[in-house]
């Protein structure tokens, strides 16, 4: 008799076990879990809602009141070309003034376009400081305007160093 009921013990906690590991298991596994999220760890902004992705977006500050405008571009369009046709301040900010040059700058489908390269982009204005946030707003040759709320860093920062500030 004790060798059915230690037999009866052990299939009953076999059976727990097997019942608990799926359970204990799936814990944070859902369409929602962090490791099924996009994250970058950077000092730039992203923003993914539109055909063309604007990544880690931020001004680059030489010195208070100027600075250049960095950020990746990809056009998520594989078969449509686009362009940035204007980049300008917005809400609070918008009485920043903003240089674009040789705008537009193409954005070839499927591709990435590098603001940083050219150092095409600048800005002008008393909230350009370094430890601040600037609304700005990009508008794409086929219609899409994104609005990002950028930092401002100094060229200080080593990972700046070699980007183009305004004279």
């Amino acid at each position: 008799m004790t060798a059915v009921n230690a037999t009866l013990r052990r299939s009953i906690a076999a059976a727990a076990v097997a019942l608990a590991v799926p359970a204990l298991s799936s814990c944070g596994s859902n369409f929602n879990a962090p490791t099924d999220q996009v994250y970058t760890p950077g000092i730039g902004v992203n923003n993914r809602d539109g055909s063309v992705d604007v990544l880690h977006a931020l001004i680059v500050s030489g010195e208070d009141g100027s600075g250049t405008i960095i950020a990746g571009l990809v056009n998520n369009d594989q078969r449509n070309d686009d362009a940035l046709t204007e980049v300008a301040g917005a809400g609070d900010d918008r009485s920043i003034a903003v240089e674009t040059a040789g705008a537009p700058i193409e954005i070839p489908a499927g591709q990435l376009q590098q603001l940083a390269d050219e150092g095409s982009v600048t800005v002008t204005g008393d909230q350009i400081q370094p430890g601040r946030f600037i609304e700005l707003s990009f508008a794409f040759e086929r219609g899409q305007t994104v609005m990002v709320e950028v930092p401002v860093v100094s060229s200080e920062h080593p990972d700046f160093a070699d980007v183009p500030l305004p004279s």
